[in-house]
Parts: structure tokens; sequence; C-alpha cells
């Protein structure tokens, strides 16, 4: 069976929104409090996908051929990934959310 060449993230909505907004907060302590939960409360694989999908802005398609898994699953942990983001810091930034 063939693999697919492209493949879009289903989650392009608001929580997408939300991340990219936070990390483009430059100058702000949102973005290192992004950083730091991403550092700290992330699996390995998970911040490895976060940090290739939003900061190199690297396509799902991309990412899954560097990790050498299938493009669901980058989609499945990136999945993950955001819902425990956001769940550590609903009670930070809760302008954001």
């Amino acid at each position: 069976m063939s693999r697919r060449k492209s493949y879009y993230d289903t989650s392009t909505g608001e929580a997408d929104y939300n991340i990219r907004r936070m990390l483009g907060d430059e100058q702000g302590r949102t973005r290192k409090i992004l950083l730091n939960v991403i550092k700290n409360e992330l699996t390995a694989r998970q911040t490895e996908i976060i940090m290739l999908y939003y900061v190199k802005e690297l396509s799902v398609t991309e990412i899954s051929e560097i990790c050498g898994i299938t493009p669901q699953g980058v989609s499945s942990v990136m999945a993950r990934a955001r819902k425990k983001i956001f769940r550590y810091m609903k009670y930070t930034l809760k302008e954001f959310l």
C-alpha cells in the first residue's frame, strides 16, 4: 500500500491559532511560559514534533519523514501535545484561552 504524499493536520482552528499567537509574542512572558511548558511537560517526541511544526513551520508530511512515523501518527502526537499544553497553561494565561 502506498503512502499518501500530502497530509494536512485537521486542527487548524482555535488551538492552532492560540499556540501560534503565543509563540509570536516575541518579548512577552507568554512565549517564555509556552516554551517552558513545551520543554518541561511534553515528552521528547511531542516536543520535537511541536517545535518542528510551530517553530520551523514544517508540514505534517515533512515531519513524518523526519521522525519516521506516519502523518496520522504525527497528527495524533500533536493533538495530545496541544491538549497537554492547554491543560498546563489554562490557569496561567487566561487571556489567551
